[in-house]
C-alpha cells in the first residue's frame, strides 16, 4: 500500500492495519512518526511531561502528518501537541504503544477455553509501558475495521482504529490518558465496508442509564472483600440436606422513594433495607431478577444486552458488591437470575455484531425465539460457549454471588420449543433435542462447580427432561437444583377451584409426590405467577376475603411442609392483593391491616420452623423423608403426611384441610404414641385466623386410624394446615 492509498484509507476510515502506518516506525534507517489528525492545523512531537518540541510533523494531506525524527536511533516515548481551530492540547499517541494481549490469551481465546475471558476483553484501566490509560479489546472476527469511539475522539471512528490480533478475531488498542467513567462504543465496518450501528461492549463492565446505550469504563480490580467467613462455610449451607428458603426480588419495584420522584432504591439502600428485612423473615437467600444490564424496563432484565455489567439503574459495580457483602455479613446468600438462553435484537447489542451472525445462528429457525422476539445463542460455536461460561464464572468470582438461577432452560433444551412444524431444524440425529445447548449447560455446570467452591445452580426447567440435577459424569446436566414447575402449576390450579369442587381434583396435589424425589427440587411461587393478568396469589384464591386469606395461609403451610426447597416472590409474604407491577413499589401500606400482617407473621414462623427442624429439610430430596398418612381423603379434601430427618429427630406430622368445613375430633394416624405438639396452625389468631385449634397439642390414643394402631383426635379448622411434632414417646 502506498502513502497515498494509506491517506485515502485513513481519511475514509477503512484502513485495515493502522498500526503499520501510524506511530513510530523505522524507514530507510530513520525513525519516522506519523499521526492521523483530521482538521488539525499543526502537529508537533514533544517530550512527555515537558512539552519540549522534538520535531514538527508535516501535513501529507487528508489528515495525515509525518516527520523524520532527527538524532534519534532507537524508539522513545513522546507526546503530540495538536493545534486546531485556535485551540491546542497535548496528548499521548495510542499508536506508539505495543500490544497488550499475550500469546497465551490469544491461544485460549482461539481454542474457546479462556475461563477468565473478561480479564482480557472489555475495557481495562491499566498502566502500559509506564503510561496510564485504558486497554480496549473486542471479538469481531469478520469485521474489516474496528474502532473505539467516545468523547475522547469526538465519536469519530477514523481516529482510534484498533489492532487486529491474528486468527483469533480479537481487536485491541491501548488509549493513553483515559480513566474510569469514560463512555465508549465500538464502530465496525463489515468485510465489504458497510458501516454498522455503533455497538456496546459485549464484555463491558458498565453502561449508561437507559435509554442511552453507551458502555462505561469501570475499574473492577482491587476490591477488598470482607466476606471470607461466609465464603468458607457456604458449601455446607448449599447441600441438599440443608434448609434453603429463597425470597425472590425485583430490585426496581421492591420499595421506592415517593418523595424523590418515586425512584427505586439504590444498591446501597437495598443493602440497608432489603437485607435485614429478608433476614427478619427468616429467608436463607435472596434471589434477584436479572441484574445484567438491559435496555427495556418491561423485560425485567430477561432481555440483557450487557451480560458483564451490573445495571446502572441502582448504582455502580462497586455498590453492587456492597450489596453482596451486606448479604454475606448478615448470613444471607445471594442468587442472581442468569439469562444465557436469548438476547434482544437492539441494534447496539450482540445481534449481527460484526456484520455476520456472530453470537446467534444465521438461520432464524435456529436463531430466533418467537415467544420473546429475541435471538438465540449459537451454542455450537466454541467462542460463544466460552463467552457464556466465562460470564457465569464472572458473576461468581468477581461479585461473589452464591448461585445462578438459569432462566428458560426448557427453551434451550429443545429445538422445537414454541415452534410450529417446519419452523425448526432437527439436530444431526433428526431429533428435537438441542445437543449444543445441552453440551453448553453441562460445560457451564462443570466450570462453576469445579472452580468456585460452595456455589449452587438452579434450572428453571418446565419439562420432564431427565437428569437436570444429575451430575454430568452420570449423564446429567449437572445443576444443583431444579424449579418444580409441575408442582406449582398443579397446586395453584387446585387452590383456584371452589372448595366444593376440590374433591374432584385431589390428584393435582398428590400427583407431585410421584416425582418429587426425581430431582433436587425448589418449590417456586415466583414472579411469573403474579403477572400478565394472572392476578396476585391472594386473588387466585376463591371465596370471600377472609376465605381468600385462609386459603393462602393454608397453601403456604402446605408448601413449607411439602418436600422441596422454598421460593416466594416479594409481596407474597404479606399477601399483596393486586398483581405485581414493575413500575411501582410493593403495597407496603397493607401491613397496616391485620390479615396482611398475619400472613407476614406466618411466613416468618414457617421459615423459622423449617430452618430449625431437621425433619422438614434434611430429606427434602429423598423419598425416605416423606410418608403419606392420608393420601386418599379426597371427599374431605384432607391431606396428611409425615416428614422425617436423617437421625433420631422427632418426625413432623403435617395435616391440611382445604375445605371451609371444620373437622372436629378428626382422627389422624400417627407412627408413634406420645404427645404431638402443635407447632404451626395457619388458623391461629396471630396469623389472622379465628384461633381455633388444639391448645398446644394432643396426646395419642391406641385407636387405629389411617392404617396405624395409634392416632390423635384433632380439631382441624377450615382452610388450615397444621404442623405437629412428637415431643414425648
Amino acid at each position: 500500500m502506498t502513502i497515498s492509498s494509506d491517506i485515502d484509507a485513513l481519511a475514509r476510515g477503512t484502513h485495515r492495519d493502522p498500526f503499520a502506518v501510524l506511530g513510530l516506525h523505522e524507514a530507510e534507517g530513520k525513525l519516522v512518526i506519523r499521526a492521523f489528525m483530521p482538521d488539525a492545523s499543526k502537529v508537533e512531537v514533544v517530550e512527555p511531561g515537558s512539552a519540549k518540541k522534538i520535531v514538527e510533523l508535516s501535513s501529507l494531506g487528508g489528515g495525515l502528518f509525518e516527520a523524520a525524527v532527527p538524532r534519534r536511533k532507537k524508539r522513545f516515548a513522546y507526546n503530540l501537541c495538536v493545534e486546531q481551530d485556535g485551540n491546542s492540547w497535548v496528548s499521548d499517541d495510542a499508536y506508539r504503544f505495543g500490544p497488550v494481549m499475550g500469546e497465551l490469551d490469544e491461544y485460549l481465546i482461539g481454542e474457546g477455553t479462556h475461563r477468565q475471558l473478561w480479564k482480557v476483553l472489555g475495557a481495562h484501566v491499566i498502566t502500559h509501558e509506564g503510561v496510564g490509560g485504558v486497554h480496549f479489546a473486542v471479538w469481531a472476527p469478520n469485521a474489516s475495521r474496528v474502532s473505539v469511539i467516545g468523547d475522547f475522539n469526538g465519536w469519530d471512528g477514523r481516529r482510534t482504529l484498533m489492532r487486529r490480533r491474528g486468527a483469533t478475531g480479537v481487536w485491541e488498542v491501548f488509549v493513553p490518558g483515559l480513566s474510569e467513567g469514560e463512555v465508549y462504543k465500538y464502530e465496525l465496518l463489515t468485510d465489504d465496508g458497510t458501516l454498522l450501528p455503533q455497538k456496546a461492549d459485549p464484555v463491558g463492565f458498565g453502561a449508561e442509564h437507559p435509554p442511552r446505550t453507551g458502555s462505561i469504563v469501570r475499574n473492577i480490580e482491587g476490591h477488598d472483600w470482607s466476606d471470607g467467613d461466609w465464603i468458607a462455610r457456604r458449601a455446607d449451607l448449599h447441600r441438599i440436606d440443608k434448609p434453603i428458603s429463597i425470597y425472590e426480588v425485583h430490585l426496581g419495584s421492591w420499595r421506592r422513594v415517593p418523595e424523590d420522584g418515586n425512584r427505586p432504591l439504590s444498591y446501597l439502600e437495598l443493602a440497608a433495607q432489603l437485607v435485614p428485612y429478608a433476614l427478619d423473615l427468616g429467608f436463607t437467600h435472596l434471589e434477584l431478577m436479572p441484574v445484567s444490564e438491559f435496555p427495556f424496563d418491561g423485560s425485567w432484565g430477561y432481555q440483557p444486552v450487557g451480560l458483564f455489567a451490573p445495571t446502572i439503574r441502582f448504582g455502580t459495580p462497586a455498590e453492587f458488591r456492597a450489596l453482596v457483602e451486606a448479604c454475606h455479613n448478615a448470613g444471607l446468600g445471594l442468587i442472581v437470575d442468569w439469562v444465557p438462553g436469548h438476547f434482544p435484537e437492539d441494534p447496539h447489542g450482540l445481534g449481527n455484531f460484526d456484520g455476520t451472525a456472530l453470537y446467534e445462528h444465521a438461520d432464524r429457525r435456529e436463531g430466533f425465539h418467537p415467544d420473546w422476539n429475541t435471538l438465540v445463542y449459537n451454542y455450537g460455536r466454541r467462542e460463544v460457549l466460552n463467552y457464556l461460561v466465562a460470564n457465569a464464572l464472572y458473576w461468581l468470582q468477581e461479585y461473589h454471588v452464591d448461585g445462578l438461577r438459569v432462566d428458560a432452560v426448557a427453551s434451550m433444551l429443545y429445538r422445537d420449543y414454541s415452534r410450529k412444524e417446519g419452523e425448526w431444524v432437527p439436530n444431526v440425529h433428526g431429533g428435537r433435542e438441542n445437543l449444543e445447548a445441552i453440551a453448553f449447560l453441562k460445560a457451564m455446570n462443570i466450570a462453576v462447580y469445579g472452580e468456585v467452591p460452595g456455589i449452587l445452580t438452579a434450572a428453571e426447567e418446565s419439562t420432564a427432561f431427565p437428569g437436570v440435577t444429575t451430575p454430568v459424569d452420570a449423564e446429567g446436566l449437572g445443576f444443583g437444583f431444579k424449579w418444580n414447575m409441575g408442582w406449582m402449576n398443579d397446586t395453584l390450579r387446585y387452590l383456584a377451584e371452589d372448595p366444593i369442587h376440590r374433591k374432584y381434583h385431589h390428584s393435582k396435589v398428590t400427583f407431585g409426590l410421584h416425582y418429587a424425589f426425581s430431582e433436587n427440587f425448589i418449590l417456586p411461587l415466583s414472579h411469573d405467577e403474579v403477572v400478565h393478568g394472572k392476578g396476585s396469589l391472594l386473588k387466585k384464591m376463591p371465596g370471600s376475603m377472609p376465605e381468600k386469606f385462609a386459603n393462602l395461609r393454608a397453601y403456604y403451610g402446605f408448601m413449607w411442609g411439602h418436600p422441596g426447597k422454598k421460593l416466594l416472590f416479594m409481596g407474597g409474604e404479606f399477601a399483596q392483593d393486586r398483581e405485581w407491577n414493575h413500575d411501582t413499589s410493593l403495597d407496603w401500606h397493607l401491613l397496616d391491616h391485620g390479615p396482611h400482617r398475619g400472613v407476614q407473621a406466618l411466613i416468618r414462623d414457617l421459615n423459622r420452623l423449617y430452618r430449625e427442624t431437621p425433619a422438614l429439610h434434611e430429606l427434602d430430596c429423598r423419598r425416605e423423608g416423606f410418608e403419606w398418612i392420608e393420601e386418599t381423603s379426597g371427599d374431605e379434601s384432607i391431606f396428611a403426611w409425615l416428614r422425617r430427618g436423617t437421625n433420631d429427630d422427632p418426625p413432623i406430622l403435617v395435616v391440611a384441610n382445604f375445605t371451609p368445613v371444620e373437622r372436629s375430633a378428626r382422627r389422624i394416624g400417627v407412627p408413634e404414641p406420645g404427645f404431638w405438639a402443635e407447632r404451626i396452625n395457619t388458623n391461629a389468631d396471630i396469623y389472622g385466623g379465628d384461633g381455633r385449634g388444639n391448645f398446644g397439642g394432643v396426646n395419642s390414643d391406641q385407636v387405629a386410624a389411617s392404617g396405624r394402631p395409634h392416632s390423635i383426635a384433632i380439631t382441624l379448622p377450615p382452610l388450615t394446615t397444621l404442623f405437629f411434632e412428637l415431643t414425648q414417646g
